[in-house]
């Protein structure tokens, strides 16, 4: 099934998919490091940005971030794969926006993993990346057996004049701002919660498929997106907005299995208002604004058009109050 994670990565947004059997050009060497996966690219990782930023300046170069793909989790325990926050498109873009000048993605497997973390900061970062500086998280783990830390970075970077910065935890609104606290409130539905931590609205992107054509029927035609299999956000009604071809659509959007009818895969169903046009084939971004209510079972569906009726009332009303999203 398409979804978000098969849109492939873009050369324009300065992604370095690493080879570590290549040489790395001259052009590329030289940048101040930030590392870590940066899921989700929330707050907390806007600070990595902007102290990477900081330090570049002062050394007179760019900030970088080097990340790995897939999510480690995903290669160690494949059957209970990561919820995943954006895919690896929407984290580079993600990046982009933060501050980052390019971006450096090393394919993460088994052989990557067994690198010791020496090896790893002495050939890798600073020998074939040239880096002039690193920048991580104060839980930043690495190498063999996870025996890389930050405090094993210092140490390193002292050895090697390289200047070292380890951000401690950061918080926002007197919550320290993390990927799992984030996953937690869209497992809960709570999406407003986990924009006030991501710094911007959940997004999710995906190509629009053929449904059942059920919301044409009663009243409510849909654009059908399947989501990751990891993705975990609670079943229900939620008021989003569809970017569809650059431009920002207001709309309200159920996921879920779609109870009062077959109870199957669980998919992204999004009725955008007063929009007219095939979306069939399209890639587009939903983002959530608020949460309406849980996925329910109606008895007719003439329980449900009403229930969708006022569901759709109470969403235009939130967006309606809701700032327009730039870009």
């Amino acid at each position: 099934m398409p979804s978000q994670a098969d849109e492939p990565l873009r050369p324009e947004l300065a992604a370095v998919v690493l080879d570590l059997d290549k040489p790395i050009p001259d052009a590329l060497r030289g940048a101040v490091l930030a590392l870590g996966n940066f899921d989700g690219v929330h707050r907390g990782h806007a600070e990595l940005a902007r102290v990477a930023g900081a330090m570049a300046r002062d050394l007179g170069t760019r900030p970088a971030a080097f990340t790995f793909e897939p999510h480690p989790r995903s290669v160690f325990r494949p059957e209970e794969p990561v919820f995943r926050l954006t895919s690896p498109q929407l984290k580079l873009e993600g990046l982009a926006e933060a501050g980052f000048a390019q971006v450096f993605v090393l394919p993460f497997g088994r052989d990557i993993a067994a690198i010791p973390a020496e090896r790893f900061v002495d050939d890798l970062l600073i020998g074939r990346l040239g880096a002039v500086g690193l920048v991580c998280g104060y839980d930043f783990h690495f190498g063999k057996g996870r025996t890389g830390s930050p405090e094993m970075l210092q140490a390193h970077g002292l050895a090697a004049r390289v200047p070292i910065t380890v951000v401690p935890p950061f918080s926002w609104r007197g919550e320290a701002v993390s990927s799992t606290l984030i996953r937690t409130a869209l497992e809960e539905g709570d999406v407003a919660r986990a924009a006030v931590f991501l710094g911007r609205p959940w997004v999710v992107r995906g190509l629009v498929t053929h449904g059942d054509k059920r919301g044409r029927d009663l009243g409510y035609p849909t654009a059908n997106m399947n989501l990751p299999r990891d993705c975990r956000l609670r079943y229900g009604i939620y008021a989003v907005r569809m970017k569809i071809d650059g431009v920002w659509h207001d709309g309200v959007a159920s996921f879920g299995s779609r109870p009062t009818f077959d109870d199957g895969a669980p998919r992204l169903e999004t009725f955008v208002f007063d929009f007219s046009g095939d979306l069939y084939g399209k890639r587009v971004d939903v983002a959530f604004v608020d949460w309406l209510r849980g996925e329910a079972k109606f008895d007719s569906l003439e329980a449900l058009i009403a229930q969708m009726d006022a569901d759709t009332a109470r969403a235009r009303d939130i967006l309606a109050k809701t700032p327009p999203f730039l870009p």
